[in-house]
């Protein structure tokens, strides 16, 4: 019975929807926030000026390294998102695709990201690229998932591989800043995803995954999501002090996102059963990391430089004119 409803009979269908079947399995929507930090990690990392060939690269072997991590994620959850109805639809659950297919889109995928990062980028950039595909599915969906609620705590670590990616790429070498990207997406994680467990807490406990609302429920989780968040806004600033990577323009940005995001999670904490709490929280936190990406990126340009030093020359002719 079990293996009729993982491996459904083959529905037939057009061409272009074989290739939405399978552009869905990647989880596209989740590959676009792991390029966008891939970026910020190239961008800063360049100081502003990246090299258009090694960016365009890059993000390809990242999305492809990303969307076979996800092919083997749906693969290794069909017998799950078939139980739920929320994902019952999904090309594997659905009969759109079989298991044996979607293991070759992802090998084939994989092996083409290491490809593109080795020849066009450099061997840390792609093996760091397998070690997070390797960890997304070995220690995260296979180990983790099922087994614990602090799977996407430690499971974050993967998608926190992508800016070390893209510093790699750049530099062949990963430095304290480097660590600091990482550390960030690892320490936004919980938050992020915790929000979007509360809102979706019955379909995990029908099938059996202990996030943490299931097991410890909603006023737990809202508490951990705001300790995650305060420690958050410290940790960004360490690109400003004491690593002086990132200047007075990121400080800015990220301090006023971060205010926003502590605002949001202690709303939550204060009513940890309102969804519609949990949902903003949870919508805000992907574009709290994509506006940040953004303020790295616009504070690394030579043109932001140029503008603080004159900004801070003025200030101090002023001040030098004032009357002692």
């Amino acid at each position: 019975m079990q293996e009729t409803i993982l491996t459904p009979p083959r529905r037939n269908e057009t061409f272009l929807q074989v290739v939405q079947s399978y552009y869905q399995l990647t989880k596209p929507r989740i590959i676009l926030l792991l390029l966008i930090t891939t970026a910020g990690g190239m961008w800063i990392a360049a100081e502003g000026q990246v090299d258009p060939v090694l960016l365009l690269v890059t993000l390809i072997g990242g999305a492809f390294a990303s969307g076979a991590a996800n092919t083997i994620n749906c693969l290794y959850d069909r017998d799950i998102d078939y139980i739920m109805e929320r994902t019952r639809h999904r090309p594997l659950p659905s009969g759109r695709i079989q298991p044996r297919d979607a293991l070759i889109f992802a090998v084939t995928l994989a092996t083409t990201s290491f490809v593109l990062l080795t020849v066009f980028a450099n061997l840390l950039a792609a093996t760091l690229s397998m070690l997070g595909i390797v960890f997304y599915v070995l220690v995260y969906t296979h180990w983790l998932k099922r087994h614990t609620t602090q799977n996407i705590v430690i499971g974050g670590a993967a998608g926190a591989i992508p800016p070390l990616v893209g510093w790699a790429a750049v530099t062949g070498d990963l430095s304290w800043a480097a660590w600091v990207l990482f550390a960030i997406i690892f320490l936004w994680t919980p938050p992020h995803f915790w929000a979007l467990a509360v809102l979706i807490r019955e379909d995990y406990a029908q099938v059996g995954v202990p996030m943490l609302p299931v097991v410890h429920g909603n006023e737990p989780t809202a508490k951990q999501i705001f300790y995650y968040t305060l420690l958050l806004i410290p940790v960004t600033l360490l690109l400003v002090y004491p690593l002086h990577t990132l200047g007075a323009v990121y400080a800015a940005i990220a301090l006023l996102l971060g205010g926003i995001f502590v605002q949001k999670a202690w709303q939550l904490m204060q009513s940890p059963s309102d969804l519609q709490v949990a949902r903003s929280l949870f919508k805000y936190s992907i574009f709290y990391l994509m506006l940040l990406c953004a303020g790295m990126a616009v504070d690394s340009l030579p043109f932001t430089h140029q503008v603080v030093t004159a900004l801070a020359d003025n200030f101090q002719t002023l001040v030098g004119l004032l009357p002692l």
